[in-house]
């Protein structure tokens, strides 16, 4: 505090920032890219450990001995679903009544803002169908939920199967101290948002859907799962839910601790563990794993049904069964030990899952990297706008140069502040076009140039983000006249600040998400002003810029899942992410299309501004 006191030392250490402003700002954005790498080693990273003390310990004895009558339940489910056309509703209530569950159905509709090709839907029209096994031993204030997707096609059918199986097993139980949902959901995760705001009694976006007759405990836990083959090699985990959300790591502990128990290979994002982390080989699939995960994340979609659980504060996770060409491999009968040892764990808790971590990444099953280790890479990274900023705001404390009589100066001052105001509305308002046209042009875009309603909206997007790029600047010079000196150091000094305190409040919320941004915007805001090269300068922004980020984005995910793509695909891949992206926003409410449109975007724009200020 005394070096901060005294105004001579103050001084003195205000002048050695600001002189060797750059250099420190270099080695600042390389220690963080080299911290964040390094948190893949795995002698950095911390093993993972069960927090909760009710779920403490593995012994209990699994004897679920159904697997093959719950794989001919699976069969019979296919062909009454092939035979209606859709989910058998009808068989699926009469099955599960048969099994002792109290059984309701729900319906629901919704109506996309266009048309979702992916899917190949537009009017959703669907039933949701569960049954509720009412615990014997509790006042039935708390609830567990297993669900199973119905989805088209062969997919899906062995999961409905073993649910159903689950449930005539568990209904023979005595022990049972919370009540238990199986539900099987129409329509995906549309399906799954409508009985969710059902449970909960919240509409939050704008779906019909009918009210439920039946409902359990306040739930705290839930499994989705997702099973297509009556084998499978591996069992896969997906923890990324909407807004980038993740379970407490302790549900992730349990799922792992119980694959020890009984023998069923584990993966996360696909990759099985490794134990060689001293290799080169070991330390790249580490790398590799952190990366999908940090790049599923900062999608802010939900990965799996159990996205939109997180939501509600629930606990829970998607486990998708893997059949790949390994020789080992796990039956029916073994998945659904596993599922019994975890809900008979979950069965046992005192209350929610709470004392494990919610924010971290896993480079592996057994190793996880926890917020506190993480943070410092994204704080290199924003330390650098600080710096910048302060470079900045010494230079325009700096006294104006004299006159003759005293008053220009003043006036160039003033000027340069009310420049700043024009480029900052109009970028915000070339975010909110941004955010607001794709989907309300749309009927314009297809009258007009023949194309269908989803290219419609992705073009619109596409040309609002390339129109402004002329925008902002065009429209400080013709409103404002010839901007000072002053005027672009108060509107960098403006924007530094913005884009510091935006990144913050991102990576507070969604980790990747922020540090990904900060990877590309932290340079051009550090490095841009009017007097560099302007076609060079340009073009390193439209590079480092939002959209441009999001397609690099989009070739590296499928690298790091090794399906490589043409450009040609990249690019229809691209288009196909940012009409998803809207989809997300409209049906989920996801949070990354807004963010980008009404806050990254101009942010940008203001840099964009700076580099062709006048």
């Amino acid at each position: 505090m005394g070096l901060l006191s005294d105004p001579i030392r103050r001084r003195a250490l205000i002048n050695l920032l600001t002189r060797l402003n750059a250099p420190i700002c270099v080695v600042c954005y390389m220690a963080g890219v080299a911290w964040f790498m390094g948190l893949a080693f795995e002698p950095f990273t911390l093993r993972t450990y069960m927090s909760e003390n009710a779920m403490g310990s593995t012994m209990v004895e699994e004897r679920f001995p159904a697997g093959e009558r719950a794989l001919a339940t699976g069969r019979e489910f296919a062909a009454h679903k092939k035979k209606v056309g859709g989910m058998p509703v009808d068989w699926l209530v009469q099955t599960m009544q048969a099994r002792g569950l109290e059984v309701f159905t729900q319906s629901f509709s919704r109506t996309l803002p266009f048309p979702d090709e992916n899917k190949e839907r537009y009017m959703v029209r669907g039933k949701n169908v569960y049954g509720i096994l009412r615990a014997p031993r509790a006042p039935r204030t708390e609830a567990l939920v297993l669900s199973a997707p119905c989805s088209p096609g062969d997919q899906n059918n062995q999961a409905v199967g073993l649910l159903l199986g689950l449930a005539q097993f568990f209904r023979t139980q005595v022990y049972w101290a919370k009540d238990i949902i199986f539900l099987v959901n129409e329509h995906d995760l549309i399906g799954m948002q409508a009985w969710l705001e059902g449970y909960h009694h919240t509409n939050t976006t704008g779906m019909d859907w009918s009210p439920l007759q039946g409902r359990g405990g306040s739930i705290q836990a839930a499994l989705s799962l997702e099973l297509s083959s009556d084998v499978i090699t591996s069992l896969d985990i997906v923890l990324e839910g909407l807004n980038g959300q993740l379970p407490n790591l302790d549900l992730a502990n349990l799922f792992y601790a119980f694959c020890q128990k009984i023998g069923v290979l584990c993966t996360i994002q696909g990759k099985l563990q490794r134990n060689d982390w001293d290799s080169v080989s070991g330390y790249s699939h580490a790398v590799q794993t952190m990366m999908l995960m940090v790049m599923k994340q900062a999608s802010g979609r939900p990965w799996g049904d159990h996205g939109l659980f997180l939501r509600y504060h629930i606990e829970a996770a998607t486990l998708k069964g893997i059949n790949s060409f390994r020789q080992y491999k796990t039956d029916a009968t073994t998945i659904g030990r596993l599922l019994e040892g975890m809900y008979r764990k979950l069965n046992n808790l005192l209350e929610r899952l709470h004392q494990s971590y919610f924010f971290y990444l896993m480079p592996s099953l057994s190793h996880f990297v926890s917020i506190g280790y993480y943070m410092p890479a994204f704080g290199l990274l924003t330390v650098i706008l600080l710096l910048r900023a302060l470079d900045l705001w010494v230079q325009l404390s700096a006294p104006p140069p004299r006159t003759e009589d005293g008053i220009a100066g003043i006036e160039q001052a003033s000027t340069g502040v009310l420049s700043v105001l024009t480029p900052l509305v109009i970028s915000h308002l070339t975010g909110a076009a941004l955010y607001m046209l794709p989907i309300h042009f749309q009927d314009m875009a297809v009258e007009h140039f023949h194309v269908s309603e989803t290219e419609a909206v992705v073009l619109t997007a596409v040309a609002v983000y390339t129109a402004g790029l002329a925008l902002p600047h065009n429209t400080q010079r013709l409103v404002s006249g010839e901007g000072t000196e002053q005027g672009w150091r108060v509107l960098k000094l403006v924007a530094v600040l913005y884009l510091a305190v935006l990144l913050g409040c991102t990576a507070l919320i969604n980790f990747s998400l922020g540090f990904i941004l900060a990877l590309t915007l932290v340079p051009v805001a550090a490095f841009v002003t009017p007097h560099v090269p302007k076609v060079l300068s340009a073009f390193i922004l439209v590079i480092l810029s939002p959209a441009c980020t999001l397609l690099f984005s989009v070739f590296i995910f499928q690298e790091l899942q090794e399906i490589p793509v043409s450009f040609q695909d990249g690019w229809l891949l691209y288009l196909s992410v940012i009409s998803q992206g809207i989809l997300d926003h409209s049906l989920y409410g996801s949070l990354v299309y807004p963010l980008i449109a009404l806050l990254v975007y101009p942010c940008w724009l203001l840099f964009w501004n700076i580099l062709f200020w006048k």
